[in-house]
């Protein structure tokens, strides 16, 4: 598998492409399997609080819903639309490995879900993403569930990830040319990029943490090619207020050199992304927050 290493310079941190379409795929895979490495994992755990989604905002049986005015490159051009991010608790049966339905089960469990979604408008056909990710409530870090969809008119592309407790387990099915229909292990050891807009918000930001960390790249794609990590470095600092619209924390994360993203979340409680930047051209800008019913009774 392809590794991405950061230069020993990283760490002064000096830090400071866009959407797949039908044309021919732009990364290069890297081959084979790797074995998850857990340790790897926990040792970064202590910056982040355990008991972040416990809280009892959680409780209340309703959903936040966080809204973006966001920008994303197709087809070599930039695209402006609206990004929605939804963090809620749920309840998940072991059986099916879902939200519930029923309540009198013995093998439930709490979940934090995480759901993204877009429609990004192009001058041939719109693009559809919809992302849902899945964490244990006290395990604001480490991946339960990933399923990531997308559909526009050259096709659809659909990939699952599930812990089976030694790796990442991904099923995928694109249509794409040599992609098709497949599986194969992912290292276990990981932040997904995909997810860092709510691992990160359970950071202890008062201690300005910084450190070394595995990163997957972006699943919200519409290929399924095999995953590319990055030995990425991460630095924690106050936001100068110019940055964001309320007091925040700036999260800047170096994959490789010349591939830096930037996080915003807000100082208070429970830290919502207020804005981001990626080094190949996504954008997010908060619009609005709500905390919302939004599946029918």
């Amino acid at each position: 598998m392809l590794r991405l290493s950061v230069p020993v310079m990283l760490l002064l941190l000096a830090l400071g492409g866009g959407v797949a379409s039908c044309e021919a795929p732009e990364k290069k895979p890297g081959p084979g399997r790797l074995p998850a490495s857990a340790p790897a994992l926990r040792a970064v755990l202590v910056h982040f609080d355990q008991q972040w989604a416990m809280r009892k905002l959680w409780e209340d049986g309703l959903a936040e819903v966080a809204v973006y005015d966001a920008e994303r490159t197709v087809y070599q051009k930039k695209r402006t639309f609206e990004y929605t991010q939804i963090t809620v608790k749920e309840e998940f049966n072991q059986q099916f490995n879902v939200k519930t339905d029923s309540y009198r089960r013995n093998d439930l469990f709490p979940v934090m879900k995480i759901n993204q979604f877009c429609q990004i408008a192009t001058d041939q056909y719109p693009y559809h993403y919809l992302t849902s990710l899945f964490f244990r409530r006290d395990q604001p870090v480490a991946l339960y569930k990933l399923t990531s969809s997308s559909q526009e008119w050259c096709g659809n592309t659909f990939k699952a990830i599930v812990d089976d407790g030694v790796n990442f387990d991904e099923t995928y099915d694109s249509y794409w040319d040599n992609q098709g229909v497949g599986n194969r292990d992912l290292r276990r050891d990981v932040f997904l990029e995909d997810a860092l807009s709510y691992s990160l918000r359970a950071l202890k930001f008062e201690r300005r943490p910084a450190f070394a960390l595995t990163v997957l790249d972006l699943q919200q794609t519409n290929r399924a090619t095999p995953p590319v990590y990055y030995d990425a470095y991460l630095k924690t600092a106050a936001a100068p207020a110019a940055d964001a619209p309320e007091p925040a924390w700036r999260v800047d994360l170096l994959l490789a050199p010349g591939k830096k993203n930037v996080y915003w979340f807000a100082k208070q409680y429970p830290n919502v992304l207020v804005r981001q930047t990626t080094w190949d051209g996504r954008t997010l800008r908060l619009k609005s927050t709500r905390r919302y019913a939004y599946w029918p009774r």
